[in-house]
């Protein structure tokens, strides 16, 4: 029992520590990104986009570029370490262990909730320079990272037990996960859109993750924040479900 308790942890320390060795590329890469996304875009659409009243358009594109820098790396994390792990070999030693399916499933979401913060600390400490967007609301802004880091480490651990080499893993990354990014008020209100998609945008549960987490800096959003936060809550109680049965019966881990 003692092995068990201990061994997630363990797990989850190599987790982080196997990002972090590279954190010029894991964390210090998307901020700079991100950083890129600021300039051009708050430069070109400054003067021509209003948001919420009296906000600028870069302080409202702020809080997106941090929650989509959260998103994209907490998937990434779990998913990457999956399939190298697959690919290479020595994802054999972590199943010899006596460590049961919650304990994967704590290190490697956990890990990747750790990576997904750090970065969008980053992305905001860096956006500073450019605006300060405020914290009306900043348990809301924790809320919506901390459960929007989850959901997409959540999915990158899904993602890496589908995927046996990195061509499915593009595949989902770049067909599902980065358009629901794009597509999910990012660099834009959906109130500006027209009706019909305004619609379909309300399908995307990543709009509800970046609406709500925007919601604790202006205090404004598109939709409510209580139902932002039910409709993320209750998609990662059903992703965990699912990443918790596949690791239970070994899904394309176990011989």
């Amino acid at each position: 029992m003692m092995i068990t308790a201990t061994g997630w942890r363990a797990l989850l320390y190599k987790e982080v520590l196997r990002f972090w060795k590279v954190g010029f590329q894991t964390v210090g890469a998307p901020v700079l990104t991100a950083v890129l996304y600021l300039m051009v875009f708050g430069h070109v659409l400054e003067d021509h986009v209003k948001v919420y009243g009296s906000v600028s358009y870069t302080a409202f594109l702020i809080p997106g570029l941090v929650m989509m820098s959260v998103l994209q790396n907490a998937f990434a994390n779990s998913s990457s370490s999956l399939i190298q792990s697959k690919i290479m070999g020595n994802l054999v030693f972590v199943l010899l262990t006596p460590l049961s399916h919650w304990g994967w499933f704590f290190a490697y979401v956990g890990s990747s909730i750790v990576r997904g913060l750090a970065v969008g600390v980053g992305v905001f400490i860096v956006c500073l320079f450019f605006a300060v967007p405020g914290f009306t609301q900043p348990l809301w802004v924790l809320a919506f990272a901390f459960l929007g880091a989850a959901m997409l480490g959540t999915l990158g651990l899904i993602a890496g037990l589908w995927s046996e080499k990195f061509d499915q893993m593009a595949v989902f990354q770049n067909f599902l996960i980065m358009p629901m990014t794009f597509l999910s008020g990012v660099f834009y209100s959906i109130h500006s859109l027209p009706p019909f998609w305004q619609k379909v945008s309300h399908l995307n549960p990543f709009f509800y993750m970046i609406d709500g987490f925007r919601y604790g800096f202006f205090g404004v959003s598109d939709a409510s924040p209580w139902l932002s936060l039910g409709i993320v809550g209750g998609a990662w109680l059903l992703v965990s479900a699912l990443a918790v049965h596949l690791l239970r019966i070994g899904y394309k881990i176990r011989g």
